[in-house]
């Protein structure tokens, strides 16, 4: 196997794998919450180093992991006392656990290959030369099943607690009510990411899982409303980004790790801006629609009250009552055209007058908004 395709295997397992546990975060509106835990576990895997004096123990990930649990415990608490938003106890937790994982590091880990460099960016160009020996015989990089383990688990914990997770996220206090444990279901989320993210760090950094684990979960919920249907695009977007930053980077040169993030965040924002329910372009047409739709109203609303009245010319003349609903005169060529090609209105004598079909329609919608009302 290819150095070239190894690194697109190991992106596309980090991609799924960030993305499973981003999904629940991006609907539970905890994204900033990813950034703080992809930096704060630092603290952990620095603790756990200077006890075991092994960057390859297993214990790194179990400390990384009890360090993301116990920023989301202090940033929650904080939050608690309701005299600091949760961004702001963010603000001041994340930042506050990792300058103190970068303090220790540089005082005490200078000689060792743990660097807030190799964190923060990462590199996944050099994970293919990390490779797994077992007796004497090359299984190929090391990420690739450190992820692939990763992968696995968040999988069988969502296929497991799905109901549970799904209940949690929308309606939290039905899940209490309906005898689930909230608080157990979010702080096993929370150590999933924090898994997650220390088993991603040696091969992409934190930047990139951030990229990762929100971006996809994003993407997809700009696309659908159906919870597995967002599970399953937000891992194919991450997939696709993770090839397709790879092949920008091959094709300029660059780092491959910030041209899979720079993708992520393009694929974004084609997806923001094209959506074909929650597009930008849509929302704009949709508005668009609403405000003409409601100026044909306003204006049938106004034909119809002053209909057989002694100053219904003056009322409902074309040259006076774009005065009386402070139009513009193009913008009222335009509706009343719009309503004469639909047989709305017609104009008899420069006065605007609603048709049989119109005066139906006109009584509908009023008695439709009054229903709602």
């Amino acid at each position: 196997m290819s150095a070239e395709l190894e690194i697109q295997l190991i992106a596309i397992m980090v991609a799924i794998a960030c993305s499973l546990p981003g999904v629940f975060l991006v609907l539970r509106r905890m994204a900033m919450m990813s950034d703080a835990i992809t930096h704060t576990i630092l603290l952990g895997i620095v603790i756990a180093f200077f006890i075991t004096n092994d960057l390859s123990s297993p214990f790194l990930i179990v400390g990384a992991a009890l360090m993301g649990v116990i920023t989301v415990f202090l940033i929650e608490l904080l939050n608690s006392t309701k005299l600091v938003s949760e961004d702001s106890a963010i603000g001041v937790v994340f930042p506050l656990l990792f300058s103190l994982a970068i303090i220790i590091i540089s005082k005490y880990a200078g000689s060792v290959h743990l660097d807030t460099d190799s964190v923060l960016l990462g590199e996944i160009g050099y994970a293919p030369f990390n490779r797994l020996y077992i007796a004497g015989r090359d299984f190929g990089p090391k990420s690739l099943y450190s992820m692939g383990i990763v992968l696995l688990l968040n999988l069988i914990f969502i296929i497991l607690f799905f109901k549970e997770l799904k209940l949690v996220t929308f309606d939290p206090a039905l899940a209490a009510i309906l005898g689930f444990t909230p608080t157990l279901i979010h702080y096993g989320l929370m150590t999933m990411v924090s898994v997650t993210a220390v088993a991603a760090f040696e091969s992409v950094g934190s930047i990139l899982v951030i990229a990762f684990m929100i971006g996809p979960p994003i993407s997809a919920y700009l696309l659908t409303d159906d919870l597995k249907k967002m599970i399953i695009l937000s891992g194919l977007i991450g997939s696709i980004n993770g090839i397709l930053g790879y092949q920008l980077a091959a094709y300029l040169d660059v780092s491959i790790a910030g041209s899979m993030a720079l993708m992520t965040g393009l694929v974004f924002l084609l997806i923001f801006i094209f959506a074909p329910k929650r597009g930008l372009l849509t929302v704009l047409r949709r508005r668009r629609i609403q405000k003409e739709d409601f100026a044909e109203k306003s204006l049938l609303f106004h034909l119809l009250n002053h209909e057989g009245e002694a100053d219904e010319l003056k009322e409902s003349g074309i040259g006076t009552i774009a005065e009386h609903l402070n139009w513009k005169k193009d913008y009222l060529d335009k509706i009343i055209n719009r309503l004469e090609e639909n047989g709305i209105i017609y104009i008899e004598d420069d006065t605007i007058k609603l048709t049989e079909k119109g005066r139906i329609y006109t009584i509908e919608s009023y008695e439709e908004i009054m229903y709602e009302t």
